[in-house]
């Protein structure tokens, strides 16, 4: 698939079938997230795969009643959680280079769209989640301490594309030079 016509038509799947993905793709996927840039190619993001049904529907439970991927991550045929190496991206000599300190979310977020968009590739569906108990999911995953739980992503074939989500005209997105100085007419 073209990666333009994947980055505009990929939408959030919370609805996934029973098949499962073969561990095939589930690699080529991983390996798209591989390839993703990092800060000073520190590939901070690690990556666990999640098909044990127990496992999953823990992971399910630290998401919060009103989250709608909260059925996705127990449902779906495997999720992918992504997990950071802390004090790595971002730090220059063991100091944050910046004012935004560890880059480690950004770098996890790259990943994590890398495994989005390489998913839809391949006809599967999932979608970001973000609002979960970290500190609960870390103990469920059992990951070391130097490491930050980031984002999950049920991964998994559907039935439905979701409807497509309005989104803000480009015009009232871009500026040139300067804020509010429109770029595009």
């Amino acid at each position: 698939m073209e990666l333009l016509k994947a980055i505009r038509e990929r939408r959030s799947v919370r609805k996934y079938r029973t098949d499962p993905v073969p561990d095939e793709i589930i690699i080529e996927i991983l390996d798209a997230a591989r390839n993703a840039p990092s800060w000073a190619n520190t590939q901070v993001p690690r990556f666990i795969v999640v098909k044990n049904r127990c496992v999953m529907e823990a992971l399910g439970e630290t998401l919060p009643p009103t989250n709608p991927a909260k059925k996705a991550v127990t449902n779906a045929p495997c999720v992918i959680c992504i997990i950071a190496k802390k004090g790595l991206s971002g730090y220059h000599k063991g100091v944050p280079a910046t004012y935004k300190g560890d880059w480690l979310m950004f770098d996890a977020g790259i990943a994590m769209e890398h495994i989005v968009l390489a998913a839809w590739g391949f006809g599967l569906g999932t979608v970001h989640v973000g609002m979960f108990d970290a500190k609960a999911a870390k103990k469920i995953l059992k990951v070391p301490e130097e490491f930050a739980v980031v984002e999950l992503t049920p991964v998994g074939y559907f039935d439905e594309i979701p409807r497509t989500t309005p989104k803000r005209p480009l015009k009232e997105s871009v500026s040139l030079d300067t804020y509010g100085f429109p770029y595009i007419g």
